[in-house]
């Protein structure tokens, strides 16, 4: 009697242990959920917790179709210069999900972010990106186009800013940002999909241990879209496609672009609800470009898009707080 007695002891007070510890497991759970201490655990997608950007990430992952992608189109281009640093670091400090980056080819094979062909638009020159080297390229003046076109917000340092290389803009960026990158037809720049791919992977952006979405790439091209799948099948890619009218593709077409490429891009002017909501039954992601209006962004999210290409990142995340607060 005396030992089953002991032994009942015995058994109580380790359950009392296990219920006190338990107890206390529980409440440092709480404590780290409310935000009570700055011990979250990494976000696996970006390696930081400090700001909303990467709190939503660790919540829903970059390419959740339950999330609204902002894409800093050209950086937050309607405060800076399109593709400088300045726009890029101002994307970051509005903390836009990605920096999208458009890609040229000089004369020598490096790639240059910058949007057009012809470098006239936004330097103080012109040509071809592909007849310039790389030397004539930096030595171009990439912002005093934006304060002549944009007074309210130019500023005496843009005067200043230079054509950045792809590797100068990792270089400086990192993995503390995701890459939203742009790749042109082989038949133009037939070696640009191997360049691009050399460049994230000896910045480790790529490849198994990399999360999905820490980089992604589009084009206008499906050719270079494949390209980039069957080289490196790891990073998702979006099929550009600007419909003349209202947008509408076939079911043999979404199946091939199922194939190889997780979504579209598409002008939001051509876009139904209609057509959103059959491209997300349809299991595509669907990224409009480029949407600057709060009225025309709060749109979109209705429908279902679940990301936007825009100047203003800080107007997007206005726009998705406000809905997400009853707005």
């Amino acid at each position: 009697m005396e030992l089953r007695m002991y032994l009942f002891a015995v058994i109580c007070f380790v359950l009392l242990l296990m219920s006190g510890c338990g107890a206390e497991a529980r409440m440092t759970t709480s404590a780290c959920g409310s935000g009570a201490v700055a011990t979250m655990a990494p976000n696996t997608l970006t390696g930081m917790t400090t700001d909303r950007k990467n709190f939503s990430a660790a919540k829903t992952g970059l390419l959740s179709p339950n999330r609204i992608l902002n894409i800093a189109h050209r950086g937050a281009s309607g405060y800076a210069p399109e593709h400088t640093l300045a726009s890029y670091q101002k994307a970051k400090e509005l903390d836009g999900d990605y920096l999208e980056i458009d890609l040229q080819m000089t004369k020598d094979c490096t790639l240059v972010a910058m949007h057009d062909e012809d470098v006239s638009r936004t330097t103080n020159s012109d040509g071809k990106v592909s007849d310039l080297s790389l030397d004539a390229i930096e030595a171009l003046d990439a912002g005093t186009w934006f304060n002549d076109e944009y007074p309210y917000q130019a500023e005496s340092a843009f005067s200043q800013l230079t054509v950045p290389t792809l590797e100068e803009v990792i270089d400086t960026f990192g993995s503390e940002v995701n890459y939203y990158i742009e790749t042109k037809t082989p038949s133009e720049e037939p070696a640009m999909v191997d360049t691009l791919l050399r460049i994230l992977q000896k910045h480790h952006l790529v490849g198994e241990d990399v999360p999905s979405g820490k980089v992604i790439i589009q084009s206008f091209s499906k050719n270079s879209l494949l390209e980039v799948h069957q080289k490196e099948p790891s990073i998702p890619l979006i099929q550009l496609i600007h419909f003349r009218k209202k947008a509408m593709l076939t079911d043999p077409e979404v199946d091939e672009i199922k194939s190889y490429a997780v979504g579209i891009g598409a002008n939001y002017e051509s876009l139904s609800k209609e057509f959103v909501g059959e491209l997300r039954n349809d299991g595509l992601l669907i990224h409009p470009y480029t949407v600057n209006e709060p009225a025309d962004m709060k749109r979109l999210i209705d429908w279902g898009v679940t990301g936007i290409f825009t100047n203003y990142p800080d107007r997007l995340h206005d726009v998705v707080d406000g809905m997400e607060g009853g707005g």
